[in-house]
């Protein structure tokens, strides 16, 4: 009875972490598309300085997990000092402002979709630069991926999306978040170092020290000068409160995200959190689809099920290899 109630416990701690992902995430996905394509106030203004999210988000996170370290820490030495994480707060702060800026050129289902084949320029960088030998299945895995991207990147968007999107040019967003994606292969292995050198580092410290260079580095961006476009946000906020409340909530979004998706790594391991946001991402598409009014094509669909039928197929990989790993170190004991 007891291991019973105990598997009951775990399913609903695991149900708690899907609708906390999920429920964060989509909602700060409708967000940030409402903030990049909705036009404010009478004059019907577009924010259009879309990096200052980067910053409030940097803040908010900043914020947050000092209030989490101070909480829960159990003070507890060892972790990476401060100043360690400079140089990933670099990549970490160009990287998203690439991203976000994408919005200006690209719908956000197109958005969520190239964001989404972070695979590739992984595989590519490792089999060019490394010399690492890939599986048939994976390759597999990356051919749905970049194919189902390439479709939907060349199909006929909506005229009702592009006439949402500021500056509406498909090669420039699909630029920006592939050098996105780039930054953030840089970013993670930076962190991944730094919590090699430093194995008693928390989840909270990483994001603390992530999110304060990344306060720095946007603070000398959006602040650093006179006419920087920092000034001209928080004016637009200030005749627009209901601009500010959007961002405001989205940067909470993104740091309650984080509780959870810590939670769900420590409870259940990272491959049960990428199952979790990888299915985020195509609920995600689907509400921009129905609620946002980004209606997509047939063809679309069929791309974005080809996308995500390459990540699902990666997660099974990853899933069948950790099977394996417990009889191999039977046999080899």
């Amino acid at each position: 009875m007891e291991s019973h109630g105990a598997g009951i416990r775990r399913v609903m701690v695991l149900a708690f972490c899907v609708a906390g992902i999920w429920s964060a995430y989509i909602y700060q996905g409708v967000l940030q598309e409402t903030v990049s394509t909705k036009r404010f106030g009478p004059n019907k203004e577009r924010f259009e300085h879309l990096a200052f999210l980067n910053l409030a988000q940097n803040v908010v996170c900043l914020i947050w997990s000092f209030m989490m370290i101070r909480i829960w820490s159990s003070g507890n030495s060892g972790g990476a000092p401060w100043w360690s994480y400079w140089s990933a707060g670099i990549t970490n702060t160009i990287g998203p402002a690439m991203g976000i800026e994408a919005l200006k050129y690209i719908s956000y289902p197109a958005q969520v979709l190239a964001k989404s084949s972070k695979m590739i320029p992984v595989m590519l960088m490792g089999a060019i630069v490394y010399g690492i030998r890939y599986t048939v299945p994976e390759y597999v895995c990356t051919l749905l991926v970049a194919g189902g991207v390439s479709m939907f990147a060349l199909l006929k968007t909506s005229s009702k999306t592009i006439s949402k999107l500021a500056h509406p040019n498909a090669p420039v967003g699909y630029g920006l978040c592939f050098l996105n994606l780039t930054f953030d292969g840089f970013t993670n292995a930076t962190q991944d170092s730094i919590k090699a050198r430093y194995p008693k580092t928390s989840a909270w410290d990483i994001m603390l020290g992530m999110n304060l260079w990344g306060t720095i580095y946007n603070m000398i961006f959006m602040f650093g000068w006179s006419n920087a476009s920092g000034f001209e946000a928080v004016q637009f906020c200030k005749q627009h409160p209901e601009a500010a409340w959007d961002i405001l909530m989205y940067c909470l979004c993104g740091a309650v995200g984080q509780n959870f998706i810590f939670l769900t790594i420590s409870r259940f391991g990272s491959l049960t959190n990428t199952t979790i946001t990888t299915t985020r991402k195509f609920v995600s598409i689907v509400v921009s689809s129905v609620l946002s009014g980004n209606p997509l094509s047939t063809k679309q669909w069929t791309s974005v099920i080809m996308v995500f039928s390459g990540l699902s197929f990666q997660i099974y990989l990853k899933w069948r290899k950790l099977q394996r790993m417990p009889k191999k170190k039977k046999k080899s004991n």
